[in-house]
């Protein structure tokens, strides 16, 4: 395996920010790590890269202990951390080849080449780092988690201020990576997940709720339906609550309403609803149920 956690945890304090967590991710996996704010993504991903010690537990990468051989774990790491830090006062090429000179890159000009035209840097790269956008800075980012060709990537929200070209770009670069590298991101943009991830782990408030490849999770509680209906008037949520199994009501804007609902279909009962109250149905609707949905329902607490 290329990675491996077992039972770890990670206190601050009397706070679990992760909460026996276990996986394992295999060699030429592109795994979704995903969560809501605070459920411990990054703090896994520290774990990891070896910034922070488990309080419990073990990691290892690439059959390396990530407490007993920090250095051979991050001389297989590459990695992106969420808020990247560049040295903005260098030029791109400049500063690619400071980062390949640390890990010794044989080859570096041809490899600093290489990466700078793998994540579409040509025409920024005799720039300072500090002249770019978000999104060029997001890529020199990728390129120097690249640049001494490790064997498993760990990307903290890779996309963050990328264009939507820019996102298809890079996209496109990770699923490449992906036939030869172990590749673990955390990001929140649920298409992303279904555009390149082979599989997907959720974690909330530190614990693993789900662990699965993306069609399977969207399989999930398939006895759980949605509609989205729109009424023409107001209509009490506590009315739709109670209708015969409704478990869950949202409004999503003005007089219109997501209901999800288990056993019998439910819509007859909304018809009849609208006629009780005086109220017309405009429109009605089954929805799709995608990996947001599961998310949200995994998520929501």
């Amino acid at each position: 395996m290329s990675i491996t956690v077992a039972h770890v945890t990670k206190r601050y304090g009397a706070q679990k920010a992760l909460d026996d967590v276990s996986f394992e991710i295999g060699a030429g996996e592109v795994v979704g790590f995903l969560g809501p704010n605070g459920a411990g993504k990054s703090t896994m991903m520290k774990v990891l890269t070896g910034f922070i010690p488990p309080s419990d537990g073990e990691a290892s990468v690439c059959g390396h202990s990530v407490a007993g051989e920090p250095m051979a774990v991050r001389r297989c790491i590459g990695y992106l951390p969420e808020h990247t830090p560049l040295y903005t006062d260098l030029y791109v090429r400049e500063y690619l080849e400071f980062v390949g000179g640390i890990h010794g890159v044989k080859g570096l000009k041809d490899r600093v080449k290489e990466m700078i035209a793998a994540v579409g840097l040509e025409r920024e790269q005799h720039k300072r780092i500090g002249a770019l956008s978000k999104g060029y800075r997001q890529r020199v980012g990728l390129a120097q988690a690249m640049i001494h060709d490790p064997e498993v990537l760990i990307l903290d929200e890779p996309t963050s201020g990328l264009d939507p070209n820019q996102l298809a770009e890079v996209r496109g670069l990770i699923r490449d990576l992906g036939r030869e590298k172990t590749v673990m991101l955390s990001t929140h943009i649920m298409q992303e997940v279904e555009a390149i991830c082979d599989r997907v782990i959720i974690i909330d408030r530190g614990k693993i709720v789900a662990d699965d490849r993306a069609e399977r999770l969207r399989g999930m509680q398939r006895k759980r339906e949605v509609i989205a209906v729109e009424f023409d008037d107001e209509v009490a949520m506590a009315d739709l609550k109670d209708l015969a199994g409704v478990v869950h009501v949202q409004r999503i804007k003005g007089h219109v309403w997501e209901l999800s609902f288990t056993g019998e279909d439910v819509r007859a009962a909304v018809f009849q609803l609208a006629v009780d109250k005086g109220r017309k149905v405009l429109t009605l609707q089954r929805a799709e149920r995608g990996l947001e949905d599961v998310f949200k329902e995994l998520t929501r607490g």
